[in-house]
């Protein structure tokens, strides 16, 4: 479990370690590269790409939606708990994961060239785009007011998903 912040409400010398990633930063990366593979999707769509092209896509998107996901669940929700204190913008975080996840599984049962597969993908990046914007607009605001430790729970983000990252390769 991450250590928010010490005794005297100064950042751990995590902070002082420049080589050490920034929770938010990372996240919010990861938001940007999600929202640029959506539009990606829908620039194949509106070209009337190959299903496999599409298809091969769309799985991309599940794989990382996923990984980004559980590494949130993982590390960074129960470190923003910690310091949030009884807020409840993680739970809606998470009922929102749920949805996403949801959606993941009906891609990853579908094909490509189904009646309605596109509207699938297109329906996960619309509620993946939300969960950014109230992400970042509510849940990263508070972290950050609140004195989570980003170096330190960014690190723990990144090395678990490099983790997570090598798994995928090995199988």
């Amino acid at each position: 479990m991450p250590t928010p912040v010490d005794d005297d409400d100064h950042a751990i010398d995590d902070d002082q370690d420049p080589d050490a990633e920034d929770a938010i930063e990372l996240l919010s990366d990861d938001h940007v590269e999600m929202q640029e593979l959506f539009q990606e999707y829908d620039s194949l769509v509106d070209a009337k790409a190959e299903a496999s092209e599409r298809e091969s896509l769309a799985l991309q998107i599940c794989t990382l939606l996923t990984i980004h996901t559980q590494i949130e669940e993982e590390i960074f929700y129960p470190a923003a708990q910690d310091v949030l204190d009884g807020d409840e913008t993680v739970d809606d975080a998470l009922a929102e994961h749920a949805q996403a996840k949801q959606l993941i599984a009906e891609i990853e049962a579908a094909a490509a060239d189904d009646e309605g597969y596109d509207e699938l993908v297109r329906q996960l990046g619309e509620v993946i785009n939300q969960h950014i914007q109230e992400e970042e607009e509510t849940l990263f605001v508070s972290v950050a007011n609140a004195g989570l430790n980003r170096k330190d729970v960014g690190r723990q983000l990144f090395e678990r998903r490099e983790e997570l990252l090598a798994d995928l390769e090995a199988e």
